[in-house]
């Protein structure tokens, strides 16, 4: 990025920012690659520690992320209007903090410059999840963890 896109997120809408500059907004802590569970009486998310089953245990990334959505079916593409109901991502996602009107964090990569700010702030799922293959009921596996 030039120096003329710095902090471009508190200046330009979701709805306008190149793709270079929507990407960048991802963190890339994984959270939201973790299995949910909706609480059917209260709709309220709730997270575990398993992981999907492209996700990379150990550096936390996707291993298809071009094409994640036809290998896992269930993997939601962020655009603004998945967005507007943005309650499935984490507190911490920088997609839902915006859409929602907030700042960032202040260990964001954007904020920092560093990639490691994410793992160093203790906001990545690498080394914390599980396989889906190594996991029996998605229930024995809620978190606490994941904001």
């Amino acid at each position: 990025m030039t120096k003329h896109d710095e902090r471009f997120w508190e200046i330009v809408a979701l709805a306008e920012m190149s793709v270079e500059q929507w990407e960048s907004l991802c963190d890339r802590c994984a959270k939201c690659c973790l299995e949910k569970l909706q609480d059917e009486d209260t709709g309220q998310i709730h997270y575990t520690n398993v992981a999907c089953a492209l996700l990379d245990l150990h550096s936390g990334q996707c291993r298809d992320y071009c094409n994640r959505s036809d290998a896992m079916p269930d993997c939601i593409t962020l655009t603004v209007e998945t967005l507007r109901d943005s309650r499935w991502l984490p507190e911490t996602c920088a997609y839902r903090l915006l859409a929602e009107g907030k700042p960032l964090p202040g260990w964001h990569p954007l904020i920092t410059g560093e990639e490691g700010s994410v793992a160093a702030a203790g906001q990545s799922i690498a080394g914390r999840a599980i396989p889906a293959t190594a996991a029996e009921e998605l229930a024995w596996h809620l978190v606490d963890w994941v904001r």
